[in-house]
C-alpha cells in the first residue's frame, strides 16, 4: 500500500487539500486506493468520505477566495488582450454573469465530477461572488458524493492499485485530451462578437 495511507486521515485530508489547489494530485487515486484499505478494514469508509470531503472543501475555498478577492470587474484589460486565447469578449463574461448568479450552485455541483473542472470551477464562483454558504453547500454535497463513490470502488475491489489505475487513468486520460481538442477548436474558430 502506498506510504501516505501510514498518515492515516490527516494524509488523506491534507491530499485532498493539495489535490484541489494542485490539479494534478488525482483524487481518483488518493481516495481509490484509501477505499481499498477501508475494504481490507484498515480504514473506515464514513470517516474517509467524511475527511476527504473536508479536504475537498477547504482546498476549494482557496480558489474561491482569490476569485472573489479580484472580482471578475478587473477582468475587462485581460479578455480586452487576450479574449482570442480566452475564445471570449466582455459580453460573453456579462453572459456568464447572468447565468452564474442562476444556476451557479448546480454548476459547481456537477463540476464536481469532473477532472480539473472540480478546482477551476472555484476561480469563476469567486470572481462571480457567488456567496460563502451557498458555495460552500454546493461544493460540500459535490464532493460527498464524488468522494463516496470512489471510496466505494476502492472498498468493491478491494485488490490493488493497477485494478482502479486500469480503468480509471484512460477515462481521465480521454477526458483531458477531449477538453484540449475543444480549446483548439474554439481558438481556430473564435471571432470576435463585433466581427460575428
Amino acid at each position: 500500500m502506498i506510504d501516505w495511507l501510514g498518515w492515516g486521515y490527516f494524509g488523506i485530508f491534507l491530499l485532498m487539500v493539495l489535490e484541489n489547489v494542485i490539479p494534478p494530485v488525482p483524487s481518483e487515486v488518493i481516495m481509490s486506493v484509501a477505499g481499498i484499505a477501508a475494504g481490507q478494514g484498515k480504514m473506515d469508509f464514513t470517516l474517509l468520505v467524511l475527511t476527504g470531503t473536508l479536504g475537498c472543501a477547504v482546498g476549494n475555498l482557496f480558489w474561491w477566495e482569490i476569485g472573489r478577492r479580484y472580482g471578475y470587474e478587473r477582468l475587462r484589460p485581460a479578455i480586452d488582450r487576450w479574449g482570442r486565447w480566452l475564445t471570449m469578449d466582455w459580453e460573453d463574461v456579462e453572459n456568464f454573469r447572468r447565468f452564474f448568479d442562476r444556476w451557479g450552485g448546480l454548476t459547481v455541483l456537477v463540476f464536481r465530477f469532473m477532472p480539473i473542472g472540480r478546482t477551476v470551477i472555484s476561480i469563476p464562483a469567486g470572481l462571480m461572488h457567488m456567496p460563502f454558504w451557498r458555495f460552500l453547500a454546493f461544493t460540500t454535497i459535490g464532493s460527498a458524493i464524488w468522494n463516496t463513490i470512489l471510496v466505494g470502488v476502492g472498498f468493491w475491489l478491494g485488490a490493488s492499485f493497477e485494478k482502479i489505475d486500469h480503468w480509471i487513468a484512460p477515462v481521465v486520460t480521454a477526458t483531458l485530451v477531449a477538453l484540449l481538442l475543444l480549446y483548439v477548436w474554439r481558438v481556430a474558430t473564435w471571432k470576435p462578437r463585433a466581427k460575428r
